[in-house]
């Protein structure tokens, strides 16, 4: 059996700008994306924090170092520049595999502060 299970997450990044012109996706900070192992063009949940919404769209690479996080097209609509988000994505794995999730936590500028594998707690999540 297969499960879909909480492959990385980035916590209370703060949205740095949202252009509602924009095609699509979120552009991330490139740091971000590598310490959260996430790809270019991957599918992403983001859950805002600040107003309730949640979505999926995919992630598009932004300037390293910078703490962009800019929601972009229709989404904009969902989150505005300041709201705190939830930037997760998922990946399927087989059931009895030991699985440990990326967790970064950043600061209100969006600098990663603490990076976890596996629980915040520093341990594994089994997959039952």
């Amino acid at each position: 059996m297969f499960r879909f299970m909480l492959k990385s997450k980035i916590h209370r990044a703060r949205v740095t700008d949202a252009n509602v012109d924009y095609e699509g996706s979120l552009t991330l900070d490139e740091e971000l994306m590598e310490a959260a192992s996430l790809s270019p063009f991957e599918r992403i949940d983001v859950y805002n924090i600040t107003n309730g919404n949640r979505f999926s769209t995919y992630v598009i690479k932004g300037e390293r170092g910078s703490g962009t996080v800019c929601v972009n097209g229709a989404a904009a609509h969902l989150a505005r520049k300041g709201d705190l988000i939830i930037i997760a994505s998922y990946a399927l794995t087989e059931a009895g595999e030991g699985y440990h999730p990326r967790l970064v936590y950043v600061d209100g500028k969006n600098r990663i502060v603490k990076e976890v594998e596996g629980s915040p707690e520093g341990t594994a999540f089994p997959v039952p």
